[in-house]
C-alpha cells in the first residue's frame, strides 16, 4: 500500500466521521439535546476530510517503470516540461492530475498464426518482391518509450502507440525493404541484409516518435502456393542432377579403377615377361659357359666323352652292334673285357660276298 492511498483511505474515514457529526446533530436536534457534540464532530470531521483529500489528489506515486506527465490547469503550456520521476511526488490538488507511461519493454507481433499476434486471425504482412513474387512475413518488435521523451510522445500519441504508429510504420518498413530485393534474395542470401536494413529504418523512426527499438525479428517469411510449387519442382530437379553426377562420378571412379587395375595387370605381365626374359638370359649364358667348360675339358681329355658315353649305356649290355660303315667312337682295341660286367662291343661281320658263277665259254 503506497502513501497516496493510505492517505485517500484516511480522507475516506475522515469523511465517514463528517457524515456521522452530520446524523447526529439531526438525532439530537429531533430529540430536543444539545447538537454541540454533533456539530464539533462534523466540522472535525469535515476539516480532517478535506485536508486528507486535497492531500492525497496532492500525492502521486510513480513506479520504477513509469514516468508521469502532469496536465497542469496553472502552466502555461497546460503540461509540465519536465516528466515525474520515480517515486512519491507533489501536485497541486484538482489544478493538476498525471498521465503515466510504462517505459518498460513491450512487444508488438503480426503473424499468420491464429493467438500469436495482438489482432486475431491472420496478422502477417502481405508484401511484393523487386521481381513482383508475393511473401508473407511475420515479424514481432520489441520497444519502449524514450523516458526522456514521454511528453513528446503522450502529446503525439498519447494510448495510441501499438495501434497507431509501432503497427502500421513496421508493416511499411517491411513493404519498402522487400520490395528493393528479388525473390531469391530474400529467400537465402540477402535475408539478413535485408532484416538488418528493416531493423536500421524502423530504429530511426521509432526515435523520431519518441520510442526506443530493442529488437526486431523477422520470424517467416511464407511464399504463394505456386511459388512455393515452383520451388519445389526447382529443388527436385537439383536433386535428380545431383543424383546425375554422383552416378556419373560413380562410373569415372569405376571406369578408373578399371583402368587401373588393367594398368597393373598389363604392367605384372611386362615384369613378368621381363622376369622370364632375364632368366631365360642367364639360363642359356649358364648353358653356354657349361658347354665352354666342357668344351675344354674335352679338349684337355679327349677320354672323358668315351668314359661319359660308357656311363650312359645300360648296365646290362652285353653286346652293342653298330653298323660298319659308321666309325667307332671307342677305340675298340684298347677295351679289354673284364669279369665285372664290362661292355664287349663287337662290330657287326660284314657279309662274306657269294662267289659268282661266271658262264662257260662257248666252244668253237
Amino acid at each position: 500500500m503506497t502513501v497516496a492511498i493510505a492517505v485517500q483511505g484516511l480522507a475516506g474515514v475522515a469523511w465517514l466521521i463528517f457524515f456521522a457529526g452530520i446524523v447526529l446533530i439531526i438525532t439530537r436536534a429531533s430529540r430536543g439535546r444539545n447538537t454541540q457534540p454533533g456539530i464539533v464532530t462534523a466540522l472535525l470531521g469535515l476539516l480532517l476530510a478535506l485536508v486528507l483529500t486535497s492531500t492525497s489528489a496532492g500525492l502521486v506515486f510513480i513506479e520504477p517503470t513509469e514516468r508521469g506527465v502532469v496536465i497542469s490547469a496553472v502552466a502555461p503550456k497546460g503540461y509540465r516540461e519536465q516528466a515525474l520521476q520515480p517515486g512519491l511526488r507533489w501536485i497541486i490538488p484538482f489544478l493538476e492530475s498525471v498521465k503515466t507511461y510504462t517505459i518498460s519493454r513491450q512487444n508488438y507481433t503480426m503473424s499468420k498464426i491464429t493467438g500469436e499476434g495482438q489482432v486475431q486471425g491472420d496478422d502477417s504482412i502481405t508484401a511484393r518482391t523487386k521481381d513482383g513474387q508475393e511473401v508473407f512475413i511475420d515479424a514481432s518488435v520489441i520497444y519502449s518509450v524514450d523516458p526522456e521523451k514521454v511528453i513528446q510522445v503522450h502529446i503525439n500519441w498519447q494510448d495510441r502507440i501499438a495501434d497507431e504508429l509501432v503497427r502500421p510504420l513496421v508493416r511499411g518498413i517491411i513493404r519498402d525493404a522487400v520490395a528493393q530485393y528479388g525473390i531469391e534474395e530474400v529467400v537465402t542470401g540477402k535475408r539478413m541484409e535485408m532484416t538488418e536494413t528493416m531493423r536500421n529504418t524502423l530504429s530511426n523512426k521509432l526515435a523520431e516518435n519518441g520510442l526506443v527499438l530493442a529488437e526486431f525479428i523477422l520470424r517467416n517469411i511464407t511464399f504463394s502456393p505456386e511459388y512455393a510449387a515452383s520451388v519445389e519442382q526447382k529443388q527436385i530437379a537439383e536433386q535428380q542432377a545431383q543424383q546425375a553426377k554422383f552416378v556419373v562420378e560413380s562410373k569415372k571412379q569405376e571406369a578408373e579403377q578399371a583402368r587401373q587395375t588393367a594398368q597393373g595387370a598389363a604392367d605384372a605381365v611386362v615384369i613378368a615377361s621381363k622376369g622370364a626374359a632375364e632368366a631365360r638370359l642367364i639360363q642359356a649364358k649358364a648353358e653356354a659357359e657349361a658347354l665352354a667348360l666342357i668344351a675344354e675339358a674335352i679338349n684337355a681329355n679327349p677320354e672323358l666323352l668315351q668314359y661319359l658315353y660308357i656311363n650312359k649305356l645300360a648296365p646290362g649290355i652285353q653286346v652293342m652292334l653298330v653298323p660298319n660303315d659308321v666309325p667307332y667312337l671307342l677305340p675298340l682295341p684298347t677295351l679289354q673285357p673284364q669279369d665285372t660286367g664290362a661292355v664287349v662291343v663287337q662290330p657287326t661281320p660284314e657279309p662274306t660276298p657269294l662267289p659268282t658263277t661266271e658262264p662257260a665259254p662257248a666252244t668253237p
